[in-house]
Order: C-alpha cells, then structure tokens, then sequence
C-alpha cells in the first residue's frame, strides 16, 4: 500500500518528465481511478485515505490540501522522492496516461454517469457533500477504465 502523498509525488513526477502537466483536480480524479483499479484487479487498496465525495467530484483531503494552491494551474514542482513497486507500475502507469488527456470537467462528466460509485453517493440536493465513497462499493461498482 502506498502512501497517498508518495503516489501523487510519483503521478506529477510523471506527467512532468512527459510533458503533460495535469492540476489539482485532475491530479484528484486520477487517484480516484487508481484506488478503484487496485481494489479490482490486484484485490487490495492503493493507498488507505478515504476519498469523498464533492460538488465536482472526488477528493482526497491531504492531497486536496497540499494542492488546492495551484487551482486550475498545472502542478509543477521539483521531482522529490517517491517509490512505486515494479509490478504496480504498468497499472498507475495506464491510468495516468489514459486519464490525464482528459479535461477535469471531461474527467467529471465521465464520473456523473449513473452507473458510477460516485453517482451513487453524490446527491445534488441533499447535502452529502464531503461523505466518504466506501471501499466496498468502489470494487464491486463498474470497471476500472471507463
């Protein structure tokens, strides 16, 4: 299991190196797709924070935390450490490339369909902004790439 921070470090470092700068909200949406790809495929958690549900979609908070600064702005920082395991690194790796060529409002209309996780816990009226998405329904609701 990695550390949320760790693998968002690995993601930016990533997308740097190849010259497509994804911001904060992409950044989230990724983490997301992540999550639920290991919870499918690899049968366990990516990392063990929990990811809300908001207005615009999910968010993890310490990640949210560390870079709601930049707001829409590409994230561009100095590569620091990070450590991904061998055997991981296809997965992330498809998820990143495959995610980050989408806009955040792309990335956010793929979510709002009401087949997703999100869908279903996301109710516009109601309040439940902030609830967390349960890892359960994240692996057995849908497919990992949409």
């Amino acid at each position: 299991m990695y550390d949320v921070m760790n693998l968002s470090e690995y993601i930016i470092t990533k997308c740097i190196k190849e010259n497509h700068l994804i911001n904060s909200m992409q950044l989230q949406y990724i983490l997301y797709y992540i999550q639920k790809a290991f919870l499918i495929e690899k049968g366990k958690l990516a990392f063990s924070d929990d990811i809300r549900v908001k207005a615009w979609g999910p968010a993890i908070s310490s990640v949210y935390d560390r870079y709601c600064g930049y707001g829409t702005m590409p994230i561009f920082f100095s590569p620091a450490k990070y450590n991904v395991a061998k055997e991981d690194k296809q997965l992330i790796d498809s998820i990143v490339e495959s995610k980050r060529v989408l806009t955040p409002w792309d990335l956010a209309e793929e979510l709002r369909r009401k087949d997703k996780v999100w869908k279903q816990i996301y109710k516009k009226d109601s309040g439940l902004f902030n609830k967390k998405i349960p890892v359960s329904l994240l692996k057995t609701t849908g497919r990992r790439n949409i």
